[in-house]
């Protein structure tokens, strides 16, 4: 049995995890300790980068002795360590990083640096079993795009977002309306009871052959309508969010389907092929409900990790190192391995530049 321990400090979750292989049987979660810093945060409005790295400081070596525990596994039964390289917030990648380096080098045991996305690429291989290749929509407060999934370590970008991703889109649109942190389950809360078709809200890119996102002008437009019908009511508040949840919705489905038919041009051998929705945004109901369909009318499998698996955990990131293991990719020089803030799963498509910001979130 391959046993590696996992480490996630990217955001502003802290956790650990202890995933576990044995030939010819299904992969096993031992465990999986997330500690969320939810409340430390939410004063603010969003994550603040040095409250963060302060808080994995304060955490990280009790979750891992918890996730040690959860397993009955020690220490020294660990096969390797893999710990989350980037991208993210670098602070916090430096604790989690540096701690993975000190336990590998107390131990002997190797390290895995383990970008984050593969991470999520590769979870729906963890929980279901998938077989390359397939196709991942990937949607959380940082990343937005579509990646085809060939192999451990082989990726494809198709499509990503010329500005802000879908989860900040969420985040500012919750703000903005006064609702409390973290916006996205906030969002779809207030929306519940609110009526869809009041406002107009553009459906960004939609219809046009290129398949990247867009999220900016929305946000625009949930602000000047706020601003036009100040001061707002709860009911007001609930409409915007309604349609501001309808809107992302079409734009997204617009969006996936170009990129199914296109998996579908390019492996038409596949016969089930499958959409793998990964990141926070992925635990949006309406959001699912939309892609749902959208794969049943394509004929894909519609594949999204339990919610615990979706947003930031550190299952995913043992998962990719076993993965790594598994194909021969460990890297001999993963102790001089540098926490990278922007680290693209796909290193050859250009990054996207919209809206006057850095493009490096691609």
């Amino acid at each position: 049995m391959i046993r590696v321990l996992g480490i996630e400090t990217s955001c502003d979750e802290t956790a650990a995890s202890v995933v576990g292989l044995r030939e010819g049987a299904a992969p096993e979660i031992l465990s999986n300790v997330v500690l969320s810093q939810i409340e430390e945060h939410a004063a603010f409005g969003g994550v603040v980068p040095e409250i963060a790295a302060r808080a994995h400081v304060e955490a990280l070596d009790g979750i891992i002795e918890a996730a040690l525990a959860d397993s009955d596994i020690s220490l020294a039964e660990i096969d390797a360590i893999a710990a989350t390289a980037g991208p993210g917030l670098v602070g916090g990648l430096i604790v989690g990083l540096m701690t993975a380096k000190a336990i590998a080098a107390a131990t002997g045991k190797p390290l895995i640096a383990v970008n984050h996305l593969e991470g999520h690429a590769l979870t729906a291989r963890l929980t279901d079993g998938l077989d390359f290749p397939y196709l991942l929509l990937l949607v959380s407060g940082g990343h937005t795009q579509i990646v085809l999934v060939r192999g451990v370590g082989d990726y494809q970008r198709w499509a990503t977002t010329i500005d802000d991703a879908l989860g900040e889109a969420f985040d500012k649109t919750a703000k903005m309306l006064g609702l409390p942190y973290p916006g996205g389950p906030n969002v779809e809360k207030t929306a519940a009871n609110g009526d869809a078709k009041r406002f107009a809200f553009p459906r960004p890119m939609k219809g046009e052959a290129r398949p990247d996102f867009s999220f900016s002008g929305l946000k625009t437009a949930v602000r000047q309508a706020a601003t036009a019908i100040a001061p707002l009511s709860e009911q007001d508040v609930a409409d915007i969010c309604a349609s501001f949840q309808a809107a992302v919705s079409d734009a997204l489905g617009d969006r996936v389907r170009r990129s199914l038919v296109r998996f579908r041009e390019e492996y038409p051998d596949v016969k089930t092929p499958a959409l793998v929705v990964a990141g926070g945004v992925a635990a949006n109901r309406e959001i699912r409900s939309t892609l749902e369909t959208l794969c049943a009318g394509h004929g894909f499998s519609f594949i999204a990790p339990p919610h615990v698996l979706c947003t930031d955990n550190a299952a995913m990131i043992a998962w990719a190192g076993i993965e790594r293991i598994r194909a021969g990719l460990v890297e001999p020089g993963a102790m001089d391995f540098v926490p990278r803030s922007r680290w693209p799963l796909d290193s050859i498509s250009a990054p996207m530049i919209g809206s006057g910001r850095r493009g490096a979130k691609a």
